[in-house]
């Protein structure tokens, strides 16, 4: 079985030299208190040493079953394992001396990234009591989203009054997981603004851009500067388009992944003539300035003339997505969206 590494974690097979170590925190009722099993005695302990053990030496492992070992100091301070059956599962467990530390956050990405880029995983779930709070916060920091409640389903532990417990479940499909490593790709690409700067002509000799408002942020919104452009051709005014400078903004820093940087949208009458695709050009000039390296652009999955603009400037399409339930976007309907990325 695969040894694997987080930044502070390695992740290694069970011995049973780990008894002690583990039999500290699985005989913890604390520990026990949200789970099915426990708190365990030696020989329950003593069994899942032995399950893990035979797991890890299988000829096709379906139950990847890690102990949690400090980098630094080699101590064991929990468990992880991923489990491949019906459904493939993650799951996680830490001794109270070690948990706030940000450990099962380290243990659950690290799961996951096994699961869906060495294992090419399509799906993979959690499941916990619906009173542990810790744990499905843990799984919404970890990106999963809450895909059930189940009432009375749940098997608490020897040592509540309870005859069951609800249960929640979670789960991340394979382009949730990609699609998250990706919106860390750009919100890691570097720009600047030091201000608004002055805006040059910007004019193909057939539509011109006005500046109508330069739109400061506001952190507390999570909103990113920008630029607002009137589009005019002659003395007229056919369209908008505003660009915004920066990766990052909206709930959880994720929101311009879904809006993109560049907006348009150009008034009926004057479409089919590509001027949404030449203000889109005339907007790099702007964009190089911040020295900004992508920008992203996104559609309806049914907007086809929008799509259009994107492929006529050159854009790449990189995948379609889901929205989140949190996005404007999702609030006003939609529901997919196609992701475009513009080399400046």
């Amino acid at each position: 079985m695969k040894t694997l590494e987080t930044e502070r974690l390695i992740l290694r097979k069970f011995t049973p030299d780990d008894f002690t170590a583990v039999h500290t925190y699985a005989s913890d009722l604390e520990v026990a208190t949200y789970m099915v099993w426990g708190p365990n005695s030696e020989a329950e302990t003593r069994g899942f040493l032995n399950m893990a053990i035979r797991s890890a030496e299988a000829e096709r492992i379906k139950d990847y079953q890690y102990a949690a070992t400090l980098k630094d100091t080699g101590e064991l301070i929990g468990g992880c394992n991923l489990h491949l059956g019906d459904e493939e599962e993650v799951g996680w467990i830490l001794n109270p001396v070690h948990q706030g530390k940000g450990y099962g956050y380290e243990m659950g990405k690290r799961l996951l990234q096994f699961g869906f880029e060495e294992l090419n995983l399509h799906r993979i779930v959690a499941f916990c009591d619906a009173e542990n709070v810790a744990s499905y916060r843990l799984m919404e920091k970890l990106g999963m989203r809450r895909e059930g409640h189940r009432f009375d389903t749940r098997y608490p532990n020897k040592k509540t009054d309870r005859d069951f417990s609800d249960e929640f479940i979670y789960a991340m499909l394979k382009s949730e997981w990609e699609v998250a490593r990706e919106i860390d790709y750009y919100n890691a690409l570097p720009f600047e603004f030091n201000g608004f700067i002055d805006i040059p002509t910007l004019s193909n000799g057939d539509i011109y851009l006005v500046c109508t408002e330069k739109s400061p942020a506001q952190p507390e919104k999570n909103y990113v500067p920008a630029y607002n452009f009137a589009v005019c051709k002659g003395s007229e005014k056919i369209g908008d388009v505003n660009l915004r400078i920066g990766y990052m903004g909206g709930i959880n820093n994720k929101d311009l992944y879904h809006c993109g940087q560049i907006g348009y949208v150009i008034d009926e009458k004057h479409r089919g003539n590509d001027y949404a695709v030449e203000a889109c050009k005339l907007l790099l000039p702007i964009a190089r300035a911040h020295k900004m390296q992508k920008l992203l652009i996104t559609n309806n999955v049914t907007n086809v003339a929008s799509r259009r603009v994107c492929e006529k400037i050159g854009a790449k399409h990189l995948r379609c997505v889901r929205l989140p339930e949190y996005s404007d976007l999702y609030l006003r309907g939609q529901r997919f969206i196609n992701i475009f990325e513009l080399e400046v």
